[in-house]
């Protein structure tokens, strides 16, 4: 007898995963679904799916957890590989824990919240062996315990939200039965729908006061009637809200308009301001583009700095901790308590004598530079948004640290043997490219000018991997140790020891 499960948040758990075939996987029309009893789900994988092996066909499904035995129902997307959803749960996996999250599910940031996180711990180090053996094929040691994240919740120090009036009804209520003000929503928007937003009433990725300021902007809206975008007719005032915190629990918050407003500017703002003291920068942007970019916008800061300031702790205890100004549209780690925890990580596989020439690859706004600086001889950062080199020279005299030099450019074309020649041969490089990866211009360059050691800091364990193998011929995997920086999602960062031959 197949188990029906009834309760509403699986329902609307299993209405998303319609969403997600439907928008990652369009089947055509010759393609018809399979049903499948008593599959039991194997594993799980990269993109927050689980995997399942009925007669040999791998199916990737949403929200299942290893151990589960479930009905599905199958869409054939490659010769032996297809997508699915659950229909029933047979049996619950006894890796499986309740969701905390409403929303989970239908929002789609948190999409392993329903494993307990011991086990997301272990799928997401068993991914990162699964891509270094497949991909990689390389020899490494034995993988260091992956560094979990004490706060599994509220961790995150900035979010964005979107207004739309095509919010996601979950009601099952007749169409036409809705009014305007109904369809009016204030969230994250549902996972590749560009017009339509899951209407959040409690995150559990920022700490307080963050849900009450998101409320509180919704509530003023609503009662004030402002009109929400509607991203097809390019019309209506609110647009976007971003919220930033620091670990001193200040707050930074940028609303985002279409148009000037005046109900905005002399109403929302000030009561905005009134309610809540933790915000001490407030800043307004008028955004009447196609596109939800800001970063090349005039702000407008009507109260405090245009800024917060974050700490971080130094790698050895008797220095003084480091201090970063996080701007409106500074790129800075979204978890800075485990982000201290990947840089530690990072510094002590470099194991730093103190007369080092140390090159920081993709430096992004200095982080990694400045955290090395105070342990090395000199630092040189390349990295190719000239945005954030600016915030990294302001970082840089923030801490009066004098021994960092940061370029902008296109990591191939500025890293060339000219570069080298005038800036001196690095002892030691940190490099940490983005999800793609390092170009293969950058690997080639890397083995000419054969660094004693490069550590490799990588949030792609696939693209990461494939490096690796490109630079087998010349370096040798010394030590692996991953870090969970984003708990409740698939995703992991890793960083890698490399040693030359």
């Amino acid at each position: 007898m197949i188990h029906q499960i009834s309760s509403s948040l699986l329902c609307q758990l299993f209405s998303a995963q319609d969403k997600i075939i439907c928008t990652f996987a369009p089947m055509k029309k010759h393609h018809q679904p399979q049903y499948l009893e008593d599959v039991e789900i194997i594993d799980a994988g990269s993109e927050g799916m689980s995997i399942a092996k009925p007669d040999e066909k791998v199916v990737f499904i949403p929200f299942g957890a290893p151990g589960d035995i479930v009905d599905i129902q199958v869409f054939k997307k490659k010769s032996n590989c297809f997508d699915g959803k659950i229909l029933n749960i047979k049996k619950e996996s006894d890796k499986r824990v309740k969701p905390v999250c409403q929303h989970f599910g239908l929002c789609g940031g948190c999409k392993w919240q329903h494993l307990d996180y011991q086990w997301q711990l272990y799928y997401k180090q068993k991914q990162i062996k699964d891509n270094f053996d497949r991909i990689g094929k390389i020899e490494y040691p034995e993988m260091m315990p992956i560094l979990g994240c004490e706060k599994q919740f509220y961790y995150r120090n900035k979010l964005e939200y979107s207004f739309s009036n095509r919010k996601w009804l979950t009601d099952g209520a007749p169409a036409g039965t809705y009014t305007e003000e109904d369809c009016k929503g204030f969230g994250y928007h549902l996972p590749g729908l560009f017009d339509r937003v899951i209407d959040i009433e409690k995150c559990y990725l920022q700490a307080d006061p963050s849900n009450d300021i998101r409320l509180f902007i919704k509530d003023f809206t609503m009662k004030h009637k402002l009109s929400y975008h509607n991203v097809r007719a390019h019309q209506g005032t609110m647009r976007n809200v971003i919220i930033r915190c620091n670990g001193k629990g200040e707050f930074m918050v940028i609303i985002v308009i279409n148009e000037e407003n005046d109900i905005v500017r002399n109403e929302l703002i000030p009561a905005l301001s009134a309610q809540f003291p933790q915000i001490i920068s407030l800043m307004l942007v008028i955004n009447s583009k196609f596109n939800d970019t800001i970063s090349d916008l005039p702000f407008e800061c009507l109260k405090g700095e245009p800024y917060l300031v974050e700490t971080m702790k130094s790698p050895r205890p008797g220095f003084d901790d480091l201090k970063f100004r996080v701007g409106s549209v500074s790129f800075f780690q979204t978890n800075v308590y485990q982000a201290e925890r990947l840089y530690k990580a990072a510094f002590d596989l470099a194991s730093v004598q103190g007369d080092e020439l140390m090159y920081d690859l993709y430096t992004g706004t200095g982080t990694i530079a400045l955290y090395f600086s105070r342990f090395v001889k000199q630092v040189v950062g390349i990295e190719y948004v000239e945005e954030a080199i600016v915030d990294a020279k302001i970082n840089e005299q923030f801490n009066n640290i004098t021994n960092t030099s940061f370029f902008a450019g296109d990591m191939a074309k500025v890293l060339t043997d000219e570069f080298i020649a005038e800036h001196g041969k690095p002892d030691f490089i940190v490099t940490d490219p983005p999800r793609a990866g390092m170009a293969d211009k950058v690997i080639e360059q890397l083995k000419k000018i054969q660094a004693k050691k490069i550590v490799y800091v990588s949030c792609n364990p696939a693209t990461q991997a494939r490096d690796l193998q490109l630079l087998d011929d010349l370096y040798a995997v010394k030590a692996v140790q991953p870090v969970d920086m984003f708990p409740h999602t698939q995703h992991v960062e890793n960083v890698v020891l490399l040693e030359l031959r």
